[in-house]
């Protein structure tokens, strides 16, 4: 049996960084989560890890975790110095969102509102410090499960995977659109197949966002 895979974008021995919100921490270990003893956690960050180990053996990538749960993008540039600029990855792969948009509608008292213009310009700048010390850039959008389009967080959260889009092409990065994965998986199968939250996906969850990285990424 023979494999035919395109070119992936990573050199040997690059570092590839993810952060963001639950979604990317999955129980990661701190300070940085690492391979070494299941240290990435258990979602689609292990998951893209454990692929490329498997199928591109020749192309060793270090791969960081620091995803952080409930993290918007106001939390994200709190840490960014520490967890972003001071670690020099190669390689970076964004996904934010959820949380800027889940705050504005579970009724949370006295939680401060991130609203799209802010959301973009607060990750453009943060955007702006990294990009230029990066060979490579991945922003994946934030999603909801979700299929009726109609749906005020579904159509909130649309606004803000627009934002990401039109950041990823301004700052020339890798798109990953991880609501239409999601999208094309609920075309055949429940939500509730997924998770019970909307949010929170199971392992077959993390496996799609994990499979859109890879295609994006050229595995």
């Amino acid at each position: 049996m023979s494999y035919a895979f395109m070119s992936i974008s990573f050199k040997p021995n690059q570092t590839l960084l993810f952060i963001g919100d639950s979604i990317t921490d999955c129980g990661r270990t701190r300070p940085i989560g690492q391979r070494a003893g299941n240290g990435l956690g258990s979602g689609y960050v292990s998951f893209v890890d454990s692929i490329l180990g498997a199928a591109v053996p020749e192309v060793p990538v270090r791969v960081l975790n620091l995803g952080c749960s409930g993290n918007r993008v106001t939390n994200l540039a709190e840490r960014w110095h520490a967890d972003v600029l001071d670690l020099k990855p190669d390689w970076l792969s964004v996904m934010i969102g959820i949380n800027d948009v889940w705050r504005q509608f579970d009724g949370v008292p006295g939680m401060p509102q991130v609203a799209p213009e802010q959301y973009e310009s607060i990750y453009r700048d943060l955007l702006a410090q990294t990009r230029p010390q990066l060979e490579g850039l991945v922003l994946m959008t934030p999603y909801y499960l979700e299929t009726n389009l109609e749906d005020p967080m579904r159509t909130k959260m649309d606004i803000y995977s627009a934002i990401t889009r039109k950041l990823a092409q301004e700052f020339d990065a890798i798109f990953v659109d991880t609501q239409a994965a999601f999208d094309q998986y609920l075309a055949q199968r429940p939500t509730q197949s997924l998770c019970s939250d909307r949010v929170h996906p199971n392992g077959v969850g993390h496996m799609v966002l994990a499979r859109a990285f890879l295609t994006a990424v050229g595995l």
